[in-house]
């Protein structure tokens, strides 16, 4: 992660995010390799993304659990352009949703992955991509059998 060099030689950060006092507890849990998400016992399951009250229900009564992480692969794409010009030299990137074992779906990026090695309904497993620079944890995914 970092700065990527662009064709014309300059180089481009990397956006990253930005927690919020909703996000931060999930961030801070990225940076020890834990996955926290919240959990709603009016819903009786996970809700992701973060907020501050569970939907449908709007109970203010979600608590913070750590998950697994483990999924299944729901949908992807195969970006052959940069997404943006941060990612000029990152094709082709993979684009992903994965479906948790616990419920809710996460947009991710899939990793250490060929495009043949790619099938909807994997098993996938997260990786803690830690930017050096900024010591911003990512959460991507790999094929559950790579290593």
């Amino acid at each position: 992660m970092g700065e990527t060099g662009t064709a014309a030689g300059s180089t481009v950060s990397k956006p990253l995010p930005e927690p919020t006092p909703v996000s931060r507890p999930f961030w801070d849990a990225l940076s020890e390799h834990r996955i926290l998400v919240q959990y709603s016992p009016s819903l009786g399951g996970y809700v992701f993304y973060p907020r501050t009250l569970a939907p449908g229900t709007l109970a203010d009564d979600l608590e913070w659990r750590q998950i697994s992480g483990r999924g299944t692969l729901y949908t992807y794409t195969v970006a052959e352009r940069p997404t943006a010009p941060p990612w000029a030299d990152a094709v082709p990137q993979f684009p992903a949703v994965v479906q948790w074992d616990e419920g809710p779906r996460v947009s991710t990026e899939l990793v250490g992955v060929t495009r043949s090695g790619i099938t909807v309904g994997m098993r996938v497993v997260p990786v803690f991509d830690t930017d050096e620079a900024t010591g911003t944890t990512l959460l991507r995914y790999r094929p559950e059998e790579a290593r």
